[in-house]
């Protein structure tokens, strides 16, 4: 369904709470000068150093919030609540690391309820201003700026004329940067950045909105380079190795008790391995827990047994829950542990699969540049899916990671994961 570009005479502007600033202002009122107050209301002559320094740790713990908040802003979902209560724990637990090794004394009262403020306080913002309002982009009419009406998270407005008052009334301004722009848009798109405003190309904002990197042409000016960046890779594998080392004693316990359930439930063998193709196309055994049963030795296509359908009727009653929950995929933390793969990345996929998709899809070796991994942008925005069309859009996410490759992104995603893992959203 196409949807209509407005011209921008019909711009609503949003709740003065939809402001960056007084949502700033009002998380510090809330957090930490009001505990303070609080506190010295109750007990006067009591806990001074250590009250200061919880409400001086409060204010912190906004700051950090906020910069995280910022930092994964231009991908898709920031604006959905999930990343509120994560944002404000990973910023408050930084503070609080802070004081267990400094040993500097805290008002632990004063400090709890920052935290429980800052996140009372951001969620009374979404449900009061986010979730109804939708971001207002004003549109340079010139070259392919129709194609943004395909697009339903935003609402669009038409610039009639190069002028500043007009865009300011918007959230951001977009244009297509490869169309042949007059001087007079130039000038106004020049203007609107030295004015402070956000002035996007169209490109990057479809794929910031949508998740996913077209693919029909893989190119320098899509991708900027093809290797990401390799800095982050080798940090990101070390953090992989230690974080799988530490989870294990927190896993096993997990993993022993869905070991038993399979067992009692059809027994045969707990674990199943399979051939696929991870880092740099090697071919590699991945662990995981048996969720379906055992074949008897029937005559199979390899290629339709290494797909799961809809409602598959291989799946045993307790591989349905361990699908649903993810915990099928934690014995895959030994393939992290031998650097095979990566908590986060393109799921590997069957080596039967992936040579079929190579043949089939254009490009498709390209997702092999970074680690597989065990949940990924794909798995939380698409979910699980086998079929060529499927396969083709699924790849669009992966290149979108890709071609966005860096710690904030894999912040989102582990957000986005915890939600997948409580809904049980694309399992099958």
């Amino acid at each position: 369904m196409m949807l209509q570009i407005s011209p921008v005479q019909h711009v609503r502007r949003g709740s003065w709470l939809g402001r960056r600033r007084v949502q700033l202002l009002g998380a510090i009122l809330v957090a930490a000068v009001w505990p303070l107050i609080a506190r010295l209301m109750l007990t006067p002559n009591l806990l001074w150093e250590a009250t200061l320094n919880a409400f001086y740790a409060n204010v912190v713990a906004v700051g950090i919030a906020l910069w995280l908040r910022l930092s994964v802003e231009p991908y898709p979902g920031i604006r959905s609540s999930l990343v509120i209560l994560p944002t404000c724990l990973a910023a408050h637990g930084s503070v609080l690391a802070f004081f267990f090794f400094t040993r500097l004394p805290y008002d632990r009262t004063a400090f709890i309820a920052g935290f429980l403020l800052h996140v009372a306080w951001f969620y009374l913002i979404y449900f009061l201003v986010q979730r109804r309002t939708a971001m207002q982009i004003g549109v340079v009419p010139v070259g392919s700026w129709r194609r943004l009406a395909q697009l339903d998270n935003v609402s669009w407005i038409r610039l009639d004329a190069p002028r500043l008052d007009l865009a300011r009334r918007c959230d951001a301004v977009v244009a297509d940067f490869s169309a042949e722009l007059t001087p007079a848009w130039e000038a106004f798109l020049a203007d609107a950045a030295l004015a402070g405003m956000i002035v996007y190309q169209i490109k990057p904002l479809t794929e910031s909105l949508t998740g996913r990197v077209e693919i029909d042409h893989l190119s320098e000016n899509s991708f900027g380079s093809l290797v990401p960046a390799r800095g982050y890779f080798h940090l990101k594998t070390l953090i992989d190795f230690a974080t799988a080392l530490i989870s294990l004693p927190f896993l096993l316990p997990i993993m022993a008790v869905a070991a038993l359930a399979i067992l009692l439930d059809d027994g045969g063998p707990v674990l199943f391995r399979q051939a696929r193709i991870g880092h740099r196309g090697r071919s590699f055994k991945v662990v995981k827990f048996r969720t379906m049963r055992v074949s008897k030795g029937e005559a199979t296509d390899a290629r339709a047994a290494a797909m799961t359908g809809d409602l598959d009727p291989r799946i045993t009653r307790v591989g349905a829950f361990l699908r649903k929950s993810r915990i099928d995929e934690l014995p895959q933390v030994w393939n992290i542990l031998k650097g095979q793969m990566s908590w986060i990345g393109p799921r590997p996929e069957a080596e039967v699969l992936s040579h079929w998709y190579v043949g089939e899809i254009p490009f498709y070796r390209y997702r092999h540049v970074v680690k597989p991994g065990i949940t990924g942008w794909a798995q939380t925005n698409q979910g699980h899916v086998a079929e060529v069309d499927e396969i083709h859009e699924k790849l669009q996410y992966d290149f979108y990671y890709i071609k966005y490759f860096s710690p904030f992104l894999d912040l989102l995603i582990v957000f986005k994961t915890l939600r997948t893992m409580l809904t049980g959203f694309g399992a099958r």
